[in-house]
């Protein structure tokens, strides 16, 4: 730990804190003591730091001096990582946006195998036509609409294709409650909520029962009103340069399934 954050501290860009340059023939970068002060901690606590002193850092200070330092996300959650402590929960974006052009690529990629992007409040960020063959009305939904939660509790059509709406649907509120337990008073996730909680009997009444779960790869069914009946698993993945979005994949769980989705 001493040794990076050495190594960082000597790379720090001094006007990055309006600092005046070093004389010349000095080493760049921060002085010991001016990391310290800008962390609010002592000389001799920060050099013990870098000196790989037995002292246990709080991680409060240690999201100090990675601000200090201007590491970046990965450098903070190794600097974390070398205490003992757990990465740092990444900054997720609230509004909605398309999924960056790889993430449709890949999904694109998959083929046959109906596959989606959700953002961080559920709204659909992308789609590839495999999904869209199998539920059309996430192209014909306006984008300020096109939300999972908000679709599945409101679209007659969501009904009359899961096999078991009743239970789906309320393990999906279950686990849209557990992903936006830190952000439930953003007002963008409070709106969402405002509006199902009018529009829906079930939603209103699930919500009200504080129901929580994480997810779990499953088997679904689904009513395909062309192709007839879907035997498929649910996954979940998320990309590691944008753990904002969770991608969901469905895979088939026999020949006919198979068949039938590339007939879809």
């Amino acid at each position: 730990m001493g040794a990076f954050l050495r190594s960082r501290r000597e790379q720090m860009p001094r006007a990055a804190h309006n600092l005046p340059p070093l004389p010349r023939g000095r080493v760049s970068g921060l002085r010991r003591e001016e990391v310290s002060y800008l962390c609010g901690v002592s000389v001799t606590w920060y050099t013990w730091l870098e000196q790989g002193r037995a002292i246990t850092p709080s991680r409060q200070v240690l999201d100090a001096v990675a601000q200090t330092l201007r590491l970046s996300g990965a450098e903070h959650e190794y600097l974390l990582g070398l205490a003992g402590y757990a990465a740092p929960k990444p900054s997720v974006p609230i509004a909605v946006t398309p999924a960056p052009p790889h993430i449709q690529r890949l999904l694109d990629e998959l083929g046959d195998r109906p596959a989606y992007a959700l953002s961080a409040d559920w709204s659909i960020a992308g789609w590839n036509a495999a999904y869209a063959a199998l539920y059309p009305n996430v192209a014909r939904t306006e984008p300020g609409q096109r939300n999972l939660l908000w679709l599945v509790f409101t679209d007659p059509a969501v009904r009359d294709l899961l096999d078991d709406w009743e239970v789906t649907s309320q393990r999906f509120l279950a686990e849209f409650r557990a992903e936006t337990a830190s952000r439930l008073a953003d007002s963008h996730i409070q709106d969402l909520v405002t509006r199902l909680r009018e529009a829906s009997a079930e939603f209103r009444a699930g919500w009200d029962g504080h129901p929580v779960a994480g997810f779990v790869s499953r088997e679904r069914t689904f009513h395909h009103p062309t192709v007839g009946t879907l035997h498929l698993e649910h996954h979940q993945l998320r990309a590691s340069d944008h753990p904002d979005l969770q991608l969901v994949i469905y895979t088939p769980l026999d020949d006919t399934t198979r068949t039938r989705l590339a007939q879809a």
